[in-house]
């Protein structure tokens, strides 16, 4: 294919942003708004920037009717940054926190809180990846400052398809890879992280949603970057920000609303995924997922191919870069396959993946 055709991207972040917002990026790049400049050249403290910082926190409400009571704020550091940020914004309340570990970046999170405070796994490590326990089975600390989940882990595919119940103690929720893909009760959050890359945007800017009796109380050792009180007193501009990254998440977040908004968001998921889940099922096992169905991921699909035969995996990621789909490599943690289908991902991409996969498995399966 040349070189010029848009490749099909289903890479687990940074990720596919829609092809109608880059045009618009790209036609304002070199000038943006006719001023003859660069808006990467311009102040963050000038008239265009605040603008865009304006709007984005904005549709950001719109988009999610986030209440009244919450602060938006934008922060730099990705979410490793976050999950520090986290500990050190809130874990002074009480000097202990639960965290329920469901995978990769839910244990990153927990590892990273153990620097500043007491960190209680409300269930052990399962043994089985993909999973997760029932809620019935969680230990929960009546007297922990907050309880932290990662709604969708990108690396092991599994999605909390419910709000678990903290019984009045904040409940903390990384969603970099799920936020604008579902309708969510924010109101029953006290804080949510959210990474740009996977959805919303591009790496450099992560959106920070928390309740304002939650600001106040940071721990003396947390750096003013970090510190979310400090940020919402300064409306995201205590530093220079992001700017192109927040600038570019203001369209992509515009480009949802012009397309029905979130509930569209949430039912093209739905549709995406159930496809190509349902692909393997009836492949016959040629392509299997090792993740519990109850917990299967919308958004990031693992699977694997003929049992785990990792020669025959190269293979299909060698032919599917022929057919210019890419970033189709499993976690390195995993191995494996894994398509991401975040929401610049469209139905079209998905059946033509599926399309390939099935001429895949009839060209390469059992006879």
């Amino acid at each position: 294919m040349g070189g010029s055709q848009s490749a099909l991207n289903f890479g687990a972040g940074p990720a596919k942003l829609p092809r109608e917002v880059l045009q618009e990026v790209q036609g304002e790049f070199l000038s943006y708004k006719n001023s003859g400049m660069s808006l990467i050249e311009m102040s963050h403290r000038g008239k265009e920037y605040s603008k865009i910082n304006t709007d984005a926190q904005a549709i950001i409400r719109e988009l999610l009717d986030v209440p009244n009571n919450y602060k938006v704020l934008f922060m730099q550091g990705g979410g490793c940054g976050a999950f520090a940020a986290v500990a050190l914004n809130l874990l002074n309340r009480t000097g202990t926190a639960d965290y329920a570990v469901t995978g990769t970046w839910s244990g990153k999170a927990a590892k990273e809180a153990t620097k500043y405070g007491d960190v209680k796994l409300v269930f052990p490590k399962a043994d089985k990846p993909g999973s997760i326990p029932d809620q019935s089975e969680w230990k929960l600390n009546p007297n922990a400052s907050y309880l932290y989940y990662c709604d969708n882990e990108t690396v092991d595919g599994v999605e909390f398809h419910y709000i678990p119940e903290s019984n009045g103690v904040p409940l903390v929720c990384d969603m970099s890879s799920s936020i604008m893909t579902k309708k969510i009760d924010i109101s029953k959050f006290g804080c949510i992280i959210a990474g740009a890359q996977k959805n919303i945007g591009p790496a450099g800017v992560v959106v920070v949603i928390i309740r304002e009796d939650l600001l106040g109380d940071p721990m003396k050792c947390c750096p003013s970057v970090f510190d979310f009180t400090h940020i919402a007193k300064e409306n995201s501009v205590h530093n220079t920000p992001a700017t192109f990254s927040v600038y570019v998440m203001e369209r992509v977040l515009q480009w949802i609303k012009r397309n029905g908004g979130v509930s569209a968001m949430e039912n093209q998921a739905k549709e995406k995924s159930s496809l190509l889940y349902d692909t393997m099922v009836k492949s016959h096992g040629f392509y299997t997922c090792p993740i519990d169905e109850n917990v299967r991921s919308r958004m990031n699909v693992p699977f694997r191919i003929g049992g785990g035969d990792e020669k025959l995996e190269e293979l299909f990621l060698v032919k599917a870069e022929e057919y210019n789909m890419h970033q189709l490599k499993g976690h390195r943690s995993v191995g494996g396959i894994r398509a991401s289908l975040y929401n610049a991902v469209t139905l079209d991409d998905v059946k033509s993946l599926i399309k390939f996969m099935e001429g895949f498995q009839k060209e390469h399966g059992p006879k």
